[in-house]
């Protein structure tokens, strides 16, 4: 078993959290979120170019003719491919996609259209409403499932990591402006899912360490419980990061923001399992105590 004393940290790396979460509210209060062509409505358009008209200066300049409002255009993998998003969207003409090619065409050459996208403003509202509302009930059915499963002060404990992880993953998509979609939802889902099962195994170790040492206080014990879980926690956040690496490298530009938040919520959820809901028991000061209490009731 390895011995480091994670405990003499807590308070230095707490504060980093709160740092962290500060500014991340900061990002999302007054910069917020890139939201993509799922929570806005608009069209999103994947086009490949020829190799000599691979201009995004030029692709971006022919859209903006076009009377489209805002245009956002990208690099998309090779040189000569490019996403192409803009909030005007006029579904009502059956030969808009049409046109805006012909057009294109006529400007830059040979255009193809691979993919194209289109979401109404109202669809995409109640796309953004159904996505808020995912992770709050999972939030809640997380909080019912820890309460129940030990006692209100892991519950605790537990739900401020979940926050810590989910803050902080936004701030760092608000700060880099990356695109927030249907996919990001489902990663952040699977955070949630994957930062509680890192905690609850720790503090299910706590819990029995609570009952078989009566004499050892909670600052020490929270960290004997780390150390006793560390190689199972580093193995599953390890081989967990191996395959998000793979995907995120080798998995296109349509998986890179699916990965990328995967990745920061491993990073952030093994760091939360120990840093945010361990300190969060030895501020409450959770004794064998407690535990028998909680029990008998």
């Amino acid at each position: 078993m390895a011995n480091i004393s994670f405990n003499k940290f807590y308070k230095k790396f707490n504060l980093l959290s709160l740092i962290l979460i500060f500014f991340s509210l900061i990002l999302l209060l007054f910069k917020g979120l890139n939201y993509g062509v799922d929570f806005k409505g608009g069209t999103l358009i994947e086009i490949r170019t020829d190799q000599n008209s691979s201009n995004i200066t030029l692709i971006r300049d022919s859209f903006n003719q076009m009377d489209l409002g805002d245009v956002s255009v990208k690099k998309f993998g090779n040189e000569t491919d490019f996403i192409v998003k803009f909030e005007k969207q006029k579904s009502k003409d059956p030969k808009f996609i049409d046109n805006i090619k012909t057009k294109l065409s006529s400007s830059i050459g040979n255009v193809d259209f691979r993919r194209v996208e289109k979401v109404g403003p109202k669809v995409s509202s109640e796309l953004l409403k159904s996505g808020i509302i995912a992770i709050v009930l999972s939030l809640a059915a997380m909080l019912l499932y820890i309460w129940i499963r030990f006692e209100w002060q892991f519950s605790l404990g537990a739900i401020l990591a979940l926050f810590h992880d989910v803050i902080i993953t936004l701030g760092v998509f608000s700060i880099f402006s990356l695109e927030i979609n249907l996919s990001i939802v489902a990663a952040i889902l699977t955070i949630v899912g994957y930062s509680m099962n890192d905690t609850v195994v720790i503090f299910d170790r706590v819990r029995e360490n609570l009952k078989k040492y009566a004499d050892i206080k909670i600052f020490e014990l929270t960290n004997i419980s780390i150390n006793e879980t560390l190689s199972r926690t580093i193995i599953t956040s390890v081989t967990t990061l191996l395959a998000l690496l793979s995907i995120y490298i080798f998995g296109g530009e349509i998986l890179k923001g699916f990965s990328l938040a995967m990745i920061l919520g491993v990073i952030f959820g093994t760091y939360s399992s120990i840093y945010i809901a361990n300190p969060i028991l030895v501020l409450l000061k959770v004794s064998q105590r407690t535990v028998i209490k909680e029990e008998k009731s």
